[in-house]
């Protein structure tokens, strides 16, 4: 059945209230989007716009929503660019993966900070509506680790030593994605997620000062170079 034209108008509007909440979010701020300043430059009184979004939570949720959206929309169109010149290995599909996310990441600084800088105080993400969003990166991240093969020899699984509550924890992350992960390859996937939002977040919150202005896309590389030998070492595949 095709939308109404009253469904139609209520989409055009939320579309609006999330485009001007973006605006305001990189100008203003998570802390400071306020509901009134939404419906001004909607054109609306400011009861009006309360029909559509409850409260200042509600369109930060929106907006957590629509970024983890549009962020793994661009690493899927980044991957699938990539499949198309040829066999894409799993190391090779990290590398695109951890790329666009970085070229996101600069593009959207404040969306960026949103999902992966401080949280805003008194906000808590409903998992039931941002979960799913959420985790679409991870889940392709999870599925390059499910290549792995065990290696042999002392030293070469940093999961080794895991056990109890943390073994658990390790296990569940492939159990959620339907992928059987070793120990070895959960942590290391973990660490190789940490490292690579760290990087980004060091280039997009300004941490190095103006030490790498004119070499930030090569110490990137260096860094992936870096994550990729950890992940060879848990027998991620090359190709």
């Amino acid at each position: 059945m095709s939308d109404t034209p009253r469904q139609r108008a209520r989409a055009r509007t939320m579309d609006d209230i999330v485009r001007i909440g973006r605006a305001h979010l990189a100008t203003e701020g998570a802390a400071a989007l306020s509901l009134r300043a939404v419906a001004r430059d909607l054109g609306v009184v400011s009861s009006a716009v309360y029909r559509y979004v409850a409260n200042r939570d509600e369109l930060l949720t929106l907006l957590v929503v629509d970024a983890y959206t549009e962020l793994a929309d661009a690493v899927d169109a980044a991957v699938a660019a990539a499949a198309s010149e040829g066999d894409l290995g799993a190391l090779a599909e990290f590398g695109v993966l951890a790329r666009a996310v970085r070229a996101w990441a600069l593009a959207e600084p404040a969306r960026y900070a949103l999902l992966y800088g401080s949280p805003v105080p008194g906000y808590h993400a409903p998992a039931e509506r941002t979960a799913e969003p959420g985790t679409r990166v991870l889940q392709r991240l999870v599925a390059i680790l499910g290549t792995a093969q065990p290696r042999g020899g002392d030293g070469e699984d940093p999961g080794h030593a895991a056990s109890g509550v943390l073994a658990d924890d390790l296990a569940s992350i492939g159990r959620a994605a339907g992928v059987p992960l070793s120990p070895a390859a959960a942590a290391t996937g973990v660490l190789a997620w940490n490292a690579v939002l760290g990087a980004i977040s060091a280039e997009v919150f300004g941490w190095y000062g103006d030490t790498f202005d004119a070499s930030a896309a090569a110490l990137f590389e260096q860094q992936l170079a870096l994550i990729a030998d950890l992940l060879r070492r848990v027998g991620v595949a090359e190709s």
